[in-house]
């Protein structure tokens, strides 16, 4: 039930006319949607979590990188027509690297549901797909900045900050989720540039990011970094993509010790294997795309909409006492 501070009419729009819109707009699979309704804010009814959403085996589908969630089959669930926000982010200003699609775009459009203003970086590769959160998060009633560019350049990094502050009046969530997943069957086949595009990814635009954004952020302000089950559970093809959450759980950790003095928490998600972009571009092979998620208790994969409540809740000011945690979602295996 949303909170008093959104008003009926906004209640309606959000659940209306911006639905309306998305669902127009977005072939996203009908079953699932319906089936996960409740999954993210709505109605309380009991469903089977193993039945919710497509269940391997699914097509072959390669993809050149960056590759974008219109063209996956079956297409990724970020809760578009599902994530119903009841307030808990009103009035907040958020930046969400990655906001294009797969987990950040999930995230991004909880936060517009919640009510908080967002910006989105993005690579300009992968500019259909972030019109779309663009429109969804203005169909939410709040403001969408959009900002393409390439994370492993610093200059960028910093404008990027820049105009996300300069474009939201203001910054006090960041998540660093943009990041490069490509396999390599073993480290004999992992080129130094492939090896530099994933570290320049993934940890050094996340500390150019974070750096340029804490003079920004204000005591109550959070960030949240996407990490993996990697981390922990290295994946034998996934080495240097592996090497590199370890280090985001650790930087998390490192970060919010020196960070709770200004008053931000860091907290850092560490997801299974979710179906996104990342997979069917090199992040998986073929062979592994069409059984994804099949190694899981749960025996399918995540949908982006399945963890986007977390990067909500971290966040959100009801979690002003959990700082320097990394919070597991892998479908029943994996740690934390």
């Amino acid at each position: 039930m949303p909170s008093d501070n959104v008003s009926e009419t906004r209640r309606k729009f959000v659940q209306g006319t911006g639905m309306g819109l998305v669902a127009a707009t977005l072939a996203a699979p009908v079953a699932a949607q319906e089936s996960a309704a409740s999954s993210a804010g709505g109605d309380a009814a009991l469903r089977d979590p193993r039945n919710l959403y497509p269940r391997p085996p699914f097509a072959a589908q390669p993809q050149p990188w960056p590759g974008l969630a219109g063209r996956m089959t079956p297409r990724p669930d970020h809760g578009e027509t599902s994530y119903r926000g009841s307030g808990k982010l009103t009035g907040r200003k958020a930046l969400v690297t990655g906001g294009d699609s797969g987990i950040g775009r999930a995230a991004a459009i909880a936060f517009a549901r919640e009510g908080a203003d967002v910006a989105i970086s993005y690579l300009p590769q992968e500019e259909p797909d972030a019109r779309e959160v663009i429109q969804l998060i203005r169909s939410a009633g709040r403001n969408a900045v959009a900002l393409p560019g390439d994370i492993r350049d610093e200059r960028f990094c910093q404008e990027l900050v820049a105009k996300a502050v300069q474009g939201l009046g203001g910054l006090d969530i960041l998540v660093n989720n943009a990041g490069r997943q490509q396999s390599h069957a073993s480290i004999l086949d992992i080129p130094t540039d492939q090896f530099d595009w994933t570290l320049k990814t993934n940890l050094y635009a996340m500390f150019w990011i974070t750096k340029a954004a804490i003079p920004h952020m204000p005591p109550g302000a959070a960030i949240v970094n996407t990490s993996s089950v990697n981390a922990y559970d290295p994946s034998a093809n996934l080495l240097d993509y592996a090497m590199t959450k370890a280090a985001i759980a650790n930087f998390s950790k490192g970060l919010a010790k020196q960070m709770i003095s200004r008053g931000i928490r860091v907290n850092a998600v560490a997801p299974g294997p979710f179906w996104t972009p990342l997979q069917v571009t090199g992040g998986q092979t073929q062979e592994n795309v069409e059984k994804f998620g099949q190694q899981t208790p749960m025996g399918r994969p995540g949908q982006p909409a399945e963890i986007a409540h977390v990067y909500v809740e971290l966040a959100s000011a009801q979690s002003s006492y959990v700082t320097g945690q990394v919070y597991g979602e892998s479908g029943g295996a994996g740690n934390p």
